[in-house]
């Protein structure tokens, strides 16, 4: 039984691709479409391929299928057909695509479908809204499928004639959504930029680091990188202690719920969204004895009701709150919780999940202190922590071995079986990464994000100051759809986080930047959702927010 190399679309960046793209450009427009004369290299070099975007298809090492994208003028239709421009519609951002080839033993939908994918995404982040060709006569009934408009007179002459045609972004969206849809590829999808929050983008020295083969978690390697991570950690949030645990964050949080089952005291929880509310459940399934602050989603903690709080209790003795709320993108003022905690002798324990990595964060004097390593800190979700700042002392009820903090830290840490690809992915995460300037970048990020989306006309939940730089929230008024809204900017090679239940029931959408995220990737996200949410409400698909976001952030 034969088997089939798996096809892997891509944009063309290694010099062996751009090479196979010369050869395949020859037996195409060469050997089998007489548009070039014959050389003996049996290679053609395009004559704007410095300018050219390749998106590819590749088989092992054999490239399959190719199509090239450029938005400089002159255009090749630029040189065969006069006054190009009045041909078309105007006040559009043009390309032009060209060098459309598949290998004959590869021509069906799959290949074509996976090239269409990359092609889409490539006009969204460039902000492209039109798009022309030079269309081969033989393939009109495909080019018509998919939106194209015929113009002008056919240009070229004999075997090498071809139809110039348009489309635009819009028709091409309605036109081929079902088309790529149905490509098995997936190549569209595994090509979507992500502004989840989790699991994130990552480096690829991270990606690196994972695909090295798997090592015993008793190795001299993997214990010298697990010391290294711990220490790193340690020092980037000024805590003494650092346990990692093979699990999500959830996790993290049970094993400080069990380790407060061991205090045999009361204490106090604050909740103002999902998360702060799933603390309240994990106490629940403890049998923790706590008394509840819970305010309005996107409420800030107020600490003079805390301190009234601590107040009423007889001997308060631990306080357990969310540091930044994914959920509404709400921050605590860590700094001034402490010493308010401090003055009381109150046991402070923070989640802070979704603030380590992307806020600073001291965790001086922090009793415990959650994270986990697939948001923030750009690794792949899979590892959790508890930080602490005192001696554990072993357990005095009988908790499960895996969610006994001081077992742990009486085996070094490492007292079970533990993934040494996910431990090195997290180690190339976070070493010598400059954090006080990502955490710059990031708030001038999120600042200026967050203007543009209020200028575009959409409501954002919390402040600018007292809000994570990772976490933009956008209410929708009722005439969308969040669930629409989300599958429609997903569809323009988007991932943005809309299908949790509490977003659903609230009719939000976020915009989250954990990941590796740059400035064009979030020009274009723009114009995605400007397009998605006001210029498809318009019958001549004109609003007030038609104009396309200009990326002015220096």
């Amino acid at each position: 039984m034969s088997t089939r190399t798996a096809l892997v679309f891509k944009f063309a960046s290694e010099d062996w691709e751009f090479e196979e793209i010369h050869r395949l450009n020859y037996r195409t427009f060469v050997e089998e479409i007489p548009q070039h004369q014959p050389s003996p290299a049996s290679r053609l070099v395009d004559k704007f391929h410095a300018e050219n975007t390749y998106m590819i298809c590749l088989s092992g090492r054999k490239l399959v299928g190719m199509l090239a994208a450029r938005g400089s003028r002159p255009f090749s239709l630029d040189q065969k057909l006069e006054q190009l421009d009045s041909f078309l519609p105007a006040g559009r951002k043009i390309c032009e695509i060209r060098l459309l080839a598949v290998d004959k033993k590869f021509r069906g939908a799959q290949v074509l479908q996976g090239i269409l994918a990359l092609l889409w995404q490539h006009g969204i982040e460039k902000g492209y809204d039109l798009a022309i060709i030079s269309g081969t006569p033989r393939q009109f009934k495909l080019y018509r499928h998919l939106g194209f408009v015929p113009f002008g007179p056919v240009v070229g002459a004999g075997e090498a004639q071809f139809q110039p045609m348009y489309v635009t972004l819009e028709t091409f969206e309605t036109a081929a959504r079902e088309f790529l849809r149905a490509s098995p590829s997936r190549a569209f999808q595994a090509s979507a930029v992500n502004f989840l929050p989790g699991p994130v983008s990552v480096r690829r020295e991270v990606r690196r680091a994972f695909e090295q083969a798997p090592e015993s978690h008793r190795s001299e390697a993997f214990l010298s990188d697990f010391r290294l991570t711990r220490t790193a950690l340690c020092e980037m949030t000024r805590a003494k202690s650092v346990e990692l645990l093979l699990g999500s964050g959830t996790l993290a949080n049970d094993i400080v719920a069990g380790q407060l089952s061991q205090l045999g005291q009361r204490g106090l929880i604050f909740a103002s969204g999902e998360f702060g509310e799933r603390l309240l459940d994990q106490a629940r399934r403890f049998g923790l004895e706590f008394d509840v602050i819970e305010v309005p989603w996107g409420q800030a903690m107020d600490l003079a009701e805390v301190r009234q709080a601590f107040s009423a209790l007889p001997t308060p003795g631990w306080f357990w709150c969310v540091h930044c709320e994914t959920s509404t993108g709400l921050v605590t003022d860590l700094e001034r919780l402490k010493v308010l905690c401090a003055e009381f002798a109150v046991k402070l324990c923070v989640d802070c999940i979704s603030s380590i990595g992307t806020i600073p964060v001291n965790l001086e004097g922090v009793y415990f202190a959650t994270c986990s390593s697939g948001k923030g800190l750009r690794a792949y979700p899979g590892v959790s922590m508890v930080f602490y700042n005192h001696e554990l002392s072993p357990s005095r009820v009988s908790l499960p071995r895996y969610l006994d903090l001081a077992y742990y830290a009486a085996q070094q840490g490492v007292p079970f079986t533990f993934s040494s690809n996910l431990l090195h992915a997290l180690h190339e995460a976070i070493k010598h990464v400059p954090w006080e300037s990502r955490f710059r970048e990031l708030s001038r990020q999120s600042l200026w994000l967050r203007e543009r989306l209020r200028e575009l006309g959409f409501d954002l939940i919390g402040p600018d100051t007292g809000t994570s730089s990772a976490v933009v929230t956008l209410a929708l008024p009722g005439a969308f759809n969040s669930v629409t809204v989300g599958n429609l900017v997903q569809e323009s090679g988007y991932l943005i986080s809309f299908n949790s239940e509490y977003l659903r029931r609230r009719n939000w959408v976020q915009i989250c930047l954990m990941g590796e995220c740059r400035q064009e990737k979030l020009v274009s996200l723009l114009n995605a959702l400007n397009r998605v949410c006001f210029r498809r409400r318009s019958p001549k698909g004109e609003s007030a927010a038609d104009a396309v976001v200009k990326p002015d952030l220096d």
